[in-house]
């Protein structure tokens, strides 16, 4: 069973339009902006002051624990600022477009090109602005 995720109307319009831009250009895996897409189409939308406090939204940071093993911490970014040694992943990265939009104790799973990517989120630890 797929959980509902949930995004915010400001994060669906810059979200969209990065994918029109990144799909025009060589680089992200096509595939991954296919999921991406699929599921933006798949969110519930609400305004920014009504969601709640524990959902995965752009410039989250949160804490994960890989199913298979080991607990990591990432703040989901847009492109230009990904640096994943400092912790910031891409959205565009296939964990990054697999965790936005879930919420404190979601398990998700996601491609990757290692294999099947599971995941639940631990707790979310703020947003930087």
């Amino acid at each position: 069973m797929t959980l509902p995720i949930h995004l915010t109307e400001n994060d669906l319009r810059k979200l969209r339009e990065l994918i029109r831009v990144s799909a025009s250009q060589r680089g992200p895996d096509g595939e991954n902006l296919k999921r991406l897409q699929a599921e933006l189409d798949r969110a519930t939308v609400v305004p920014e002051n009504q969601l709640p406090d524990n959902v995965i939204t752009m410039n989250s940071t949160v804490e994960l624990e890989n199913l298979g093993g080991g607990l990591s911490t990432y703040t989901l970014v847009y492109p230009e600022m990904a640096d994943i040694d400092e912790g910031r992943i891409s959205v565009l990265a296939p964990l990054g477009a697999a965790m936005i939009g879930y919420r404190t104790g979601d398990e998700f799973e996601w491609p990757a090109p290692g294999g099947m990517i599971r995941f639940r989120v631990r707790r979310l630890l703020g947003r930087i602005a």
